[in-house]
């Protein structure tokens, strides 16, 4: 087939384009060869042009020599199964409250119908993705979580959270492997202990974890708020540790910004940067690691 000849309006829109591959050069460079972990959630995993932009975003990092590592929430899809199957939900302290028989809903819609849905989405846009859970080849040691309630001239009230985890220990040969073969690990967030007992985890744990575990480069919470905002309702860009901490502890992170701090603190020492990103936003994995300012907060050592 001839070629035709370009138009002065194709002209410039492909220049402007190319110009914007150059620019990310120097971040390729950077990221060459690291590996990034991103905990996929919120409406990110709802609605179809996120999920499909999601997609195409964890794939290019593959492409041009970046190893990213998903792992993913899915409380509202567990939440819809219980309450199809007349399975009550009691949440203490935000943890949803897991027996054995919540356990098994967990199990099957988080490792299996949601991670499943992931993996399919990235390997019909030109992905090789493979998902797992902890189970996988001991990727996710659990062990019980405790939870205490500090109660003024009293003792503190210990809360039984059931099959509800947190991680002991990751085994990043099961992930190296993927890595190493090209394939995109994506991680269900439950874990099994040395007994074989399975365990729900919160999904931001288990990235903080993997993260830690891996060395990764980067972090990337989503969510589907813009980062952490100031008492003015502003977005705080970047953060040290230290003001991390005292977000926390001022009032200034409220809700579910709390743990998502935490996690970033737990990850900080082995990893360079973490980052809570708006998901709601169209190709935030790009534009947070290849731009210069950046979406979201990100959280840095002292």
């Amino acid at each position: 087939m001839k070629k035709e000849p370009i138009n002065q309006r194709d002209m410039k829109r492909y220049q402007h384009q190319a110009k914007s591959i150059i620019e990310t050069l120097p971040y390729i460079s950077e990221f060459y060869g690291e590996t990034v972990v991103v905990k996929y959630g919120g409406n990110a995993m709802i609605d179809e042009e996120l999920k499909r932009a999601f997609a195409l975003n964890i794939i290019l990092l593959k492409y041009i020599g970046i190893n990213p590592v998903v792992v993913h929430g899915g409380g509202p899809q567990i939440g819809q199964m219980l309450e199809a199957l007349h399975i009550p939900t009691v949440f203490r302290q935000g943890y949803r409250v897991t027996d054995e028989a919540a356990m098994d809903v967990v199990e099957m819609v988080l490792a299996g119908k949601v991670n499943k849905q992931i993996v399919n989405l990235i390997n019909l846009h030109g992905g090789k993705a493979v998902g797992l859970s902890g189970k996988d080849g001991l990727l996710l040691r659990a062990e019980p979580k405790e939870l205490a309630i500090e109660k003024e001239d009293a003792a503190p009230e210990i809360i039984d959270l059931g099959k509800v985890g947190e991680v002991a220990e990751v085994n990043v040969g099961v992930i190296r492997s993927l890595e190493r073969e090209g394939f995109i690990p994506v991680i269900a967030p439950v874990g099994v202990d040395e007994h074989g007992n399975t365990y729900n985890i919160n999904a931001d744990s288990v990235a903080g974890a993997v993260a830690a575990a891996l060395k990764a480069k980067r972090l990337h919470l989503l969510t589907d708020v813009a980062g952490l905002l100031d008492r003015n309702g502003e977005l705080i860009t970047s953060m040290t540790r230290t003001e991390a901490f005292q977000a926390i502890e001022n009032g200034t992170a409220t809700g579910g910004m709390i743990p998502k701090l935490k996690c970033c603190l737990e990850a900080l020492p082995h990893v360079e940067k973490a980052h809570i990103i708006d998901g709601r936003v169209e190709n935030c994995v790009l534009l947070e690691l290849f731009t210069q300012s950046g979406i979201g907060t990100e959280i840095v050592e002292d």
